[in-house]
Order: C-alpha cells, then sequence, then structure tokens
C-alpha cells in the first residue's frame, strides 16, 4: 500500500513540475512584443521610523520591441499604494512606479503590488519589505518636580 501510495505521489509530482517548466518555457520565449524588465523584484525599505518618508520608485525598463503599457497596479491591501504611467512606455525606455507604504504602521512590512501590463496573461509580483519602528521619545525632567538644582522645597 505504501509502494503504490509513493508511486502516485512521485507521479503527481513530476507531472507538477513538468507543467511549472512548460510555463516557465512559455513566459520567457516571447515572440517580440513587450517585455517588462525590472531593477529589482523587491522594493525594501529597510528598518525605518516610524512616519518617516511613505515613497519609494521602482524602476523599469521596456526591453521588448513594441510599446509596454501597464494597465493596472494593485498593492496587497490599502496600506501599500502604487502609482504607475498610464502612457505607453516604448522599446528602450526607461520608468518607474512610484509606491507608497503607510509608514505610521509598525511592524514588518510584508506585502506585494501586482502589475498587469499587456505582455500576456501573468502578472509581475514585486515584494515590499521592511521594517518600520517606532521612535524613542525624549525624556526631560518636568518643572514642578523637585531637582537637585532647585533644591527639594
Amino acid at each position: 500500500m505504501k509502494n503504490i501510495l509513493t508511486l502516485l505521489l512521485l507521479s503527481f509530482t513530476s507531472a507538477f513540475v513538468l507543467a511549472q517548466a512548460e510555463i516557465q518555457k512559455e513566459t520567457t520565449e516571447q515572440d517580440g512584443g513587450p517585455i517588462m524588465t525590472f531593477e529589482s523584484m523587491n522594493v525594501d525599505y529597510g528598518t525605518i521610523e516610524q512616519h518617516s518618508e511613505p515613497l519609494r520608485v521602482l524602476k523599469f525598463t521596456n526591453t521588448g520591441d513594441e510599446p509596454l503599457v501597464i494597465k493596472n497596479c494593485k498593492g496587497s491591501c490599502g496600506c501599500t499604494v502604487p502609482i504607475w504611467p498610464k502612457e505607453p512606455i516604448m522599446p528602450g525606455e526607461e520608468s518607474e512606479i512610484e509606491i507608497r507604504y503607510a509608514t505610521n504602521r509598525l511592524g514588518k512590512i510584508n506585502k506585494t503590488v501586482r502589475i498587469t501590463t499587456n505582455e500576456g496573461d501573468t502578472p509581475h509580483i514585486v515584494k515590499v519589505l521592511g521594517d518600520v519602528f517606532q521612535a524613542e521619545k525624549e525624556q526631560s525632567v518636568p518643572s514642578s518636580q523637585p531637582s537637585m538644582l532647585k533644591g527639594g522645597q
């Protein structure tokens, strides 16, 4: 019984891997058209203080031979907002997508931006990463409290 289950699992896994390889082959072997090539597939905020600058820029180039049109960009939640060029990006032209993250939120940043273009049906998925920490507040001695300088009234 174990041998049959192992054989079925191995067959299923092999079929899945072959199907994925075929999908990858189809997406990399284009016969012309627009091709969106990114400088990086990650937008890394690093470790930043709460309420820091929310804007980061994602640069890309159309390395294809036809105009590239970005149909839509969507953040994985309302805290990640992309702004993209609405006009076509000509072959060889560079452009950028602005990404704003709500830096008032504390903790790890692990979001995505989904970019749909006229390249085909498969969207680009860009990761938005980082960590937002709370700034330490300066402590001062209240004037109404006794201090060594004033004496203990």
